[in-house]
């Protein structure tokens, strides 16, 4: 027998079996990287994720004869809603076997939890804010999923989603830069050359992590005000963008994060992170008591490094911004001599400036995420 139970998140036991579910979904599978569980169960937690302060979310398991089959999460948020004045619904956190009635039941599940309050469409995998990563995987599932910045899915859910009538909504797109490709294009010099002349924008390094940390009010500004043309955007709030920004120090190296200044202003950035997937795997979910020395460790190790964050303030666009962070950050990459990869991970199909910037850094598309949506009318 199928049947659907809605998770207690007051209940230790659910929330855990909601937590552990993907785990034996992906027992077998040496592309996945497990969340860690200080994340994982933050998310099921009302009084510290912020997104619970201004937003409704629900957990739902599909459970058959006593065995977890599938999960789901329902998620309002008000105030993507208030902003672009619509009735919208997200599904995040969708996890299944590969059975069309446990699929089924659970989006149906998610269907009427949304018409009960109002709204209209259904919009998923969209997740509690911009850390979490956008879409099912769709092209790429060979390749290993990188740290927990982009969703990784088996393949049959694509045709579990699109048999309860999703259509697509927007795909992003992730590229690599190979090492014999890696290097700055002449274009890129040229354009950065005259920016710097001309004085108005210029590139912010940090000695230090502790200095790093003092630009996080400044950084945090710019990193809500960054995206408000993207599809995705909403204003956050003060808590969601201390949340992030003390997610994004949590494990930045100053080295690696660039910031565009005008007149002490913040006004873009690039945030690059060292891929310590490897660790992640081995860390099974648990910081302690080794899996921190070992992420510790990979971070001197890795030979890839993810680029996961871009971003300039409207006003500034067009002015030579991108140029001048790509080559800030090339040469930074090329004085580590440690990487031999990069990745440009979950560019918007609808950025055509950035697609452009990604084929003339030789960026090779390798990752396809899809959002879907379906009318709820």
């Amino acid at each position: 027998m199928l049947v659907i139970e809605k998770v207690d998140t007051g209940n230790a036991k659910q929330v855990r079996r909601f937590v552990k579910l993907p785990f034996r979904l992906y027992a077998d599978c040496p592309q996945w990287v497990p969340p860690l569980d200080v994340d994982a169960y933050n998310q099921l937690n009302r009084k510290k994720h912020p997104f619970h302060e201004h937003s409704d979310v629900d957990f739902f398991l599909a459970v058959r004869d006593g065995k977890d089959v599938g999960r789901i999460a329902a998620i309002e948020n008000k105030l993507y809603n208030k902003y672009h004045n619509k009735r919208t619904a997200n599904f995040y956190l969708f996890d299944c076997e590969n059975d069309a009635e446990s699929a089924k039941l659970l989006f149906e599940t998610v269907e009427n939890w949304a018409k009960i309050r109002g709204l209209d469409l259904l919009m998923g995998p969209k997740g509690f804010g911009p850390l979490d990563g956008y879409g099912i995987l769709v092209m790429g599932q060979e390749h290993r999923q990188t740290m927990t910045m982009l969703n990784y899915n088996h393949a049959y859910y694509q045709s579990l989603i699109e048999a309860q009538g999703f259509t697509k909504e927007v795909e992003f797109v992730s590229c690599y830069l190979p090492a014999d490709k890696f290097d700055i294009p002449e274009r890129v010099k040229r354009i950065t050359e005259r920016v710097m002349q001309r004085g108005h924008l210029e590139i912010k390094t940090f000695k230090n992590k502790k200095e790093l940390i003092t630009w996080a009010d400044k950084i945090g500004t710019a990193y809500n005000d960054a995206f408000v043309n993207n599809w995705e955007y909403y204003p956050l709030t003060q808590r969601e963008i201390d949340f992030v920004v003390e997610n994004i120090m949590t494990i930045a190296d100053h080295r690696l994060i660039k910031i565009i200044i005008h007149e002490e202003k913040v006004v873009g950035f690039l945030f690059a992170f060292h891929d310590v997937s490897a660790a992640m795997q081995r860390a099974k979910g648990k910081l302690f008591p080794f899996g921190l020395l070992d992420i510790l460790m990979e971070i001197r190790h890795t030979n890839t490094v993810s680029v996961n964050g871009m971003g300039i303030l409207p006003e500034f666009q067009g002015h030579g911004g991108n140029a001048l962070l790509y080559y800030a950050m090339g040469n930074t990459l090329l004085e580590f001599k440690q990487f031999a990869h990069v990745e440009m991970t979950q560019v918007a199909e609808t950025t055509e400036q950035m697609r452009a910037d990604l084929k003339n850094l030789n960026g090779v598309e390798y990752k396809n995420h899809r959002v879907y949506r379906k009318s709820l009318a």
